[in-house]
């Protein structure tokens, strides 16, 4: 059974400030987890713009949207548009409403399934997620964003099951690697989360944000030297001194959590995707 030290415990703490950012930009998430829009073949999964300002490709979409929201195609560039500019509650509805329209699109699911993770509402993702791909013919990206799901509802267990099947239809991918790494984190067994992120990190394939994910891990364990090499490890300077900002931002805020003396901690909750 894991046991914190007082300085684990504080840095626990900052579990629902870290994995949200990570996890969806890791997942997918999600979260390292993965987009599961760019699953199964989406429809136009790819094409949505990457500018900037998300603010211009809702203008270019809006009115075709408008003129037909029940177009697949459309709903799942106008919702990642939405979802870009923050507009989370606004993507959920507008692909809830061409699911209505399109019930056995299969790419329309996932995007929906997406919206929903980084709207908070985790079992509804994790159920409309379940719709979008079959049993006979199981979506290891889905699986992993299912996993992630499950995580953030606390059912970490239930969680890795879901992760050891992505893992058996694609193994060792980092993407899945890291999602299940911070699931070790979110049930506080550290030590697991680092064997989990560094198999994930010595992966060639891997995300650039794997390294970040595992370089929190080592903060939280009070390895800081450590943890700033991996960060900035053969990067470019720019990108190095970017990482390890990043990092001290992110273990930072371990200190803002700290409880004032005599004052009881609080378990951790759950983070939200972003």
């Amino acid at each position: 059974m894991f046991r914190q030290s007082p300085r684990q415990g504080r840095a626990l703490r900052l579990v629902v400030f870290f994995v949200s950012p990570l996890m969806s930009a890791l997942c997918l998430g999600s979260c390292q987890t993965t987009d599961p829009t760019d699953v199964t073949g989406s429809i136009g999964a790819r094409t949505a713009s990457h500018a900037s300002d998300p603010r211009r490709d809702i203008e270019a979409l809006r009115d075709r949207y408008r003129a037909n929201p029940k177009d697949p195609e459309l709903a799942l560039n106008y919702a990642k548009a939405l979802r870009a500019a923050g507009e989370r509650s606004q993507a959920v509805a507008v692909l809830e409403q061409a699911t209505i329209a399109n019930p056995s699109n299969k790419a329309l699911l996932a995007g929906y399934g997406r919206a929903l993770m980084d709207n908070g509402n985790f079992q509804q993702a994790f159920d409309v997620l379940s719709q979008a791909h079959a049993p006979e013919d199981p979506d290891w990206r889905i699986l992993s964003v299912q996993g992630a799901a499950l995580d953030q509802l606390g059912r970490y267990e239930e969680a890795r099951q879901y992760y050891a099947s992505a893992l058996r239809i694609a193994p060792n991918e980092p993407s899945v690697l890291s999602n299940l790494g911070l699931s070790y984190v979110l049930s506080k067994d550290l030590a697991k989360a680092e064997e989990v992120l560094r198999k994930a990190y010595n992966n060639p394939d891997k995300d650039p944000r794997v390294r970040l994910n595992l370089a929190v891990v080592l903060g939280l364990e009070g390895r800081q030297a450590e943890a700033e090499s991996i960060a900035k490890a053969d990067l470019p300077v720019d990108e190095a001194n970017a990482n390890v900002a990043e990092l001290k931002r992110l273990l930072a805020r371990k200190e803002a959590a700290r409880p004032s003396p005599g004052e009881r901690a609080t378990p951790a909750a759950a983070a939200r995707l972003n």
